[in-house]
This record gives structure tokens, sequence and C-alpha cells, in this order.
């Protein structure tokens, strides 16, 4: 797809005023702001999807961090969530860095692209029903744009919004819906969706969610992705 249409969709994300609940809560945090970010100019708007915009990886979150993305405008950056997460893009060769601090510090990802199914951060961090089923366009558009092969959707939440989006993408029904887990990996025709838990600090801090389980995931990506390149390789190598 064409620049023209990825700056159409970034700029349609950036200006939505849809839900009037989420629309209060990022403004008015960017206005009181923390005691630790006070020098900051809070970006205090829908956070758009980040990354290769030929990627083949997408990597799903729940929403922006009200002091992360919502201060950053960039999604999982300046939080401990996007400690976690991109550290493991580095680690697998999908960033050029392991760390993500503002707009502006020189991250790259390749094949590999960032986004949520909520794109403005949610009191309690709790988005609605309503607010998921408004946002959803965005995400759909994002997976029509990209050439999708594998995704990982970061908490149960994510991975139900990700088998939804790919019912309505391709027209089919999955009864029963799968059933989220850490490190499952569903087949969804030439997709592979992983579950993960989410890097919150309630996971991490806690250890329900290791670093070793946590890059387990994105490992069985890279090596899955590797294996699809290969495939594609030598089927166009027989064709020509």
């Amino acid at each position: 797809m064409s620049l023209r249409d990825w700056q159409r969709l970034e700029r349609t994300i950036v200006h939505c005023r849809k839900c009037p609940r989420l629309v209060r809560y990022r403004e008015e945090v960017a206005r009181r702001k923390r005691r630790a970010f006070a020098d900051w100019t809070y970006w205090g708007k829908p956070v758009p999807g980040f990354g290769d915009r030929q990627a083949r990886l997408l990597v799903v979150g729940l929403a922006p961090a009200a002091h992360g993305g919502n201060r950053t405008g960039r999604i999982f950056t300046g939080d401990r969530s996007g400690d976690w997460l991109f550290r493991a893009l580095f680690e697998f060769g999908f960033a050029n860095q392991p760390t993500s601090q503002h707009r502006d510090d020189g991250l790259e990802l390749h094949d590999a692209f960032v986004t949520a199914a909520v794109r403005c951060a949610p009191p309690q961090n709790r988005p609605e029903r309503e607010e998921f089923l408004r946002c959803r366009p965005y995400l759909v558009h994002e997976w029509q744009l990209l050439p999708v092969r594998a995704v990982v959707a970061l908490g149960a939440v994510a991975f139900r919004s990700v088998l939804e989006v790919w019912q309505e993408t391709t027209g089919t029904r999955l009864k029963p819906l799968p059933r989220f887990a850490h490190g499952v990996c569903v087949r969804l025709g030439h997709v592979r969706l992983w579950g993960s838990y989410h890097p919150s600090q309630r996971n991490t801090q806690t250890g329900f969610l290791t670093r070793a389980a946590f890059h387990r995931v994105f490992g069985e990506v890279r090596q899955y992705l590797e294996r699809e390149g290969k495939l594609t390789q030598e089927g166009e190598s027989r064709e020509s």
C-alpha cells in the first residue's frame, strides 16, 4: 500500500474523538501530568501504530499507558511494559535498539509493527466494549495494509480483539473461539497468532511473567518467519 494510505490512516487516528470518556481522560492526564514528567508536553491524543510498514509481524497490545504512550505519542514508549517489549524485539532482530523512550530516540523496527486494540489511554486501563468497537476499524485497516504472517497478542483482551478482527477481515467464523494462554499458537489461515501475558508491572514484578517465558514467544515467531521466508524463496525459485 502507498505512503498516502498510511498517512491518511494515521491522521484519522490522531484526530479521532469518537469516545467522549476516553477523550476527557486522555486530555485530563495530559493537563495534570505526573510529577516525574512535569517538564514534558504530553501527547494527549490517540496513538497510532508504529513500525515497519512492510512488517510480517504484528504485535497488538490493549491500549496506550496514561503516562507512557499518552505522554510520548508512541505506542509502548516511556513505560515499563515497553521496556520489556522492545528488549524482546531487539533480542530477536525486530528492533535496532532495546529501549523506547520518546518519538525521536532513533528506534527502528524491522519486519515488525506494534499497535493496540484501543488507541486512547483508558481510565484504570479498562476500555469499555463500545470503545473497542469504535476503535476496531483502525486495527482492521492496519491489518489490511500490512503483509501480516504472525501476530503476538499481549494479554487475553488483545487476543480476543485479534480474533475478532481476523473474523471481520476474512468473513470466517470461529466456533468456539480459541482460548487464550501464554505461548498458545493458533493457525488463522496463512497467519499464526501467538498469545502472551502482557508485560505489565503487575505480571513482571510478581514473576507471573518471566523474561524467559516472554522471549520464548518471540523466539518461536522468529523461527516461524524464517521458515516462511525460506519456503517463499524456494517457491519463487521453482516458478522461475
